[in-house]
This record gives structure tokens, C-alpha cells and sequence, in this order.
């Protein structure tokens, strides 16, 4: 079993050469290595916190494109509805006005229609009065072509008009 125990030499210069590395280390490495392990610690916690910000930042950024987004939708519906209300009060004006006109073409046109009307009846009068008169005057012609008819006529309208 000598094997497996270690001897009080061996022990000795174990520690004592543990204990000069951990010294070695402490004096010369170890606050290089803490620093180290400091800084490392730090810029990782930079980089998270960093990384939050952005994180944050780009939420922000994304309600207020949200917002604008939101902003533009009504402004744009706003928008068409204005042009909706303008076409209707133009067709509506369109509308009026054709109305107007049509009425005022109407009113002209019937105006027309009785002035012709009035202008064709005064021409009929005119042109039966005119017949009237030329088959008169052919019937006066045959009536009194000779004396004795003319002399009975003249008596007849004699008798009539004492008569009255």
C-alpha cells in the first residue's frame, strides 16, 4: 500500500510548489484576470443593455409607424370622402343646370311652337279670306253678267236693308 500513500516529502513539495504558483499567479496574473474577466462583463452587459435600447427603440419606432400609418389610412379616407362629396355637388349641379336648360329650351321651343301656330292660323285666315273673296268675285262675276240679275240683286239687297 505504499504505493497508493503518498510519502511526507512528496506532500511537502507539493504544497510548497502550489504555493509558490498561487503566488506567482495572485502577484502577477490574477488581477490581470479579473480585470479581464471585469471588462468582458461589462461589454456584455454594454452590448445587453444595447441590445434592450434597440429593442425599445424599435418598438417605438414601430408604433409610430404604426401611427403614421393610421394617420395616413383616415387622411386618405378623409381625402376620398371629399372627393366623393365634390363629384356628388357636381353631378347634383350638373343635374340642376341641364334641368334649367332643358326647361328654358322647353319654354322656347313651345314659345315657337305658338308663335308658328299663331303664324300658320293668321296665313289660313289670310289665304281663306282670299279664296272667299276670289270665289265671290266669280260668283258676282256669273250673278250679274247680265242686267236683269244685276238689277234683281240690287233690289233684293234694297229690301234687306230696310228690313234692318
Amino acid at each position: 500500500m505504499e504505493l497508493v500513500k503518498p510519502a511526507f516529502g512528496l506532500v511537502f513539495w507539493m504544497v510548497v510548489s502550489f504555493g509558490i504558483i498561487f503566488f506567482i499567479l495572485k502577484k502577477f496574473a490574477w488581477k490581470p484576470i479579473l480585470n479581464m474577466l471585469t471588462e468582458r462583463e461589462e461589454s456584455i452587459q454594454n452590448a445587453l443593455d444595447s441590445a434592450k435600447k434597440a429593442k425599445e427603440e424599435m418598438l417605438a419606432l414601430q408604433a409610430g409607424n404604426e401611427k403614421i400609418l393610421q394617420e395616413a389610412k383616415l387622411e386618405r379616407d378623409k381625402l376620398l370622402k371629399e372627393a366623393r362629396d365634390i363629384k356628388d355637388s357636381i353631378i347634383l349641379e350638373a343635374k340642376t343646370t341641364a334641368s334649367k336648360e332643358g326647361d328654358r329650351l322647353l319654354a322656347i321651343a313651345r314659345e315657337n311652337i305658338q308663335n308658328e301656330k299663331a303664324a300658320a292660323v293668321t296665313e289660313l285666315k289670310n289665304q281663306v279670306a282670299k279664296l272667299s273673296i276670289e270665289i265671290a268675285e266669280k260668283i258676282l262675276k256669273e250673278e250679274l253678267s247680265s242686267t236683269e240679275k244685276q238689277k234683281a240683286l240690287v233690289s233684293n239687297l234694297l229690301n234687306d236693308v230696310n228690313m234692318n
